[in-house]
């Protein structure tokens, strides 16, 4: 196979958290050791940018960023300017986040390439007319569209026809059992992964538990992540009276994050629409806590839906709806063994290995 040059632009990246630059990752990095030449384009997002240098400095791939700076549209000035000079050395290029989209929209009006959108949800579910209209008009100039949910997917195919399905993946070998599990109190245990926020769902979690300790009194909930939110979650659970069940941990590294999913029970993602139409697209903490073999609770009506095999590596919810929780809560753990198992399974299904190759034969296609 002749080697073909691979632009991705995104609007995250790692080392910092987020769902995109973790996709974006895996992306880039499994199309490289396909033997594909890739470039990443995105943003400086730490205040320190010797961890991001350090991290690019070990990627066998090409990563430049944007340098951060005081005034915003400075950095998206700069990021356009490195999307116009390098998409001359390259033959596909991948779009993957709001920004990244509307760039390479452009981008489309002077190179001939083969151009490919990743749409994750939130990007194409803005409320007010004129974004959303902006960014339907944008995806239009791309070939192909790719959502990483049939959730994401009925958020699109009104004005595209040419989109396929492919889920979001796992680097299944980087989710090994830790050396030292993390204590943690409860029992059960229910975790939720992910910034604390309105989306995530750790709030609509914390509204169920007056009820769910009647049934469960030493069942207790852990929220780790980035606390964005979770002063005004903390004092919801004070006025609850259930603040002694709930404990934020802020976020924690690698090592430390396995430890809690291999002490944890049931991982909990009850995801909510925000007011302005950031959505969960699909749930990758679903799938890390999957390869600890821990079972899930998700919510239903968003790209959860596409996370959880319903009924075996877990169970899908009506928000909001305490009786369905508690029987569903109930029920993994009458049937714990076997959920455990499929989790795993389920997993493994989703391991970049796999998922890489639909996208080698998206970029191969006609």
């Amino acid at each position: 196979m002749a080697t073909t040059s691979i632009l991705i632009m995104t609007s995250e990246f790692p080392p910092l958290p987020g769902g995109i630059g973790n996709h974006a990752y895996n992306l880039a990095k499994h199309l490289e050791e396909l033997g594909y030449q890739v470039i990443v384009i995105t943003d400086q997002r730490a205040l320190d940018a010797e961890e991001e240098h350090l991290f690019d400095a070990g990627q066998a791939f090409f990563i430049k960023r944007a340098a951060l700076r005081q005034f915003r549209w400075s950095m998206y000035v700069k990021r356009l300017q490195l999307l116009f000079r390098y998409v001359k050395q390259t033959e596909v290029v991948f779009a993957t986040g709001k920004f990244s989209l509307w760039s390479v929209a452009l981008c489309t009006l002077f190179f001939k390439r083969k151009y490919i959108a990743i749409v994750h949800g939130s990007e194409v579910n803005f409320k007010t007319f004129l974004l959303r209209r902006s960014v339907q008009l944008a995806l239009k100039r791309f070939d192909r569209l790719i959502a990483v949910s049939n959730y994401t997917k009925g958020l699109v195919t009104s004005f595209h026809g040419n989109i396929e399905v492919i889920p979001n993946g796992i680097a299944l070998s980087q989710w090994r059992p830790p050396q030292t599990e993390l204590f943690l109190k409860g029992s059960p245990i229910l975790t939720t992964v992910g910034r604390v926020s309105s989306r995530k769902g750790q709030l609509q979690v914390i509204g169920l538990l007056p009820e769910l300790i009647q049934s469960f009194p030493e069942l207790h909930y852990h929220c780790i992540g980035i606390p964005t939110e979770a002063k005004a979650f903390k004092e919801e659970a004070q006025r609850l009276g259930v603040a002694d069940h709930v404990t934020f941990h802020g976020a924690l590294n690698d090592e430390g994050l396995r430890g809690a999913l291999v002490a944890t029970d049931v991982f909990v993602m009850l995801s909510k629409e925000s007011v302005i139409g950031d959505v969960e697209g699909y749930g990758i903490a679903i799938l890390e806590a999957n390869a600890m073999s821990k079972p899930a609770i998700g919510s239903k009506g968003c790209g959860i839906e596409d996370a959880i095999d319903d009924g075996r590596s877990g169970l899908l919810v009506t928000l909001d709806d305490v009786r369905g929780f508690k029987a569903a809560l109930t029920f993994i753990l009458d049937h714990y063994d076997q959920f455990s198992e499929n989790a795993k399974q389920w997993a493994e299904v989703h391991d970049w290995r796999h998922i890489i190759k639909t996208y080698d034969a998206v970029i191969s296609s006609e």
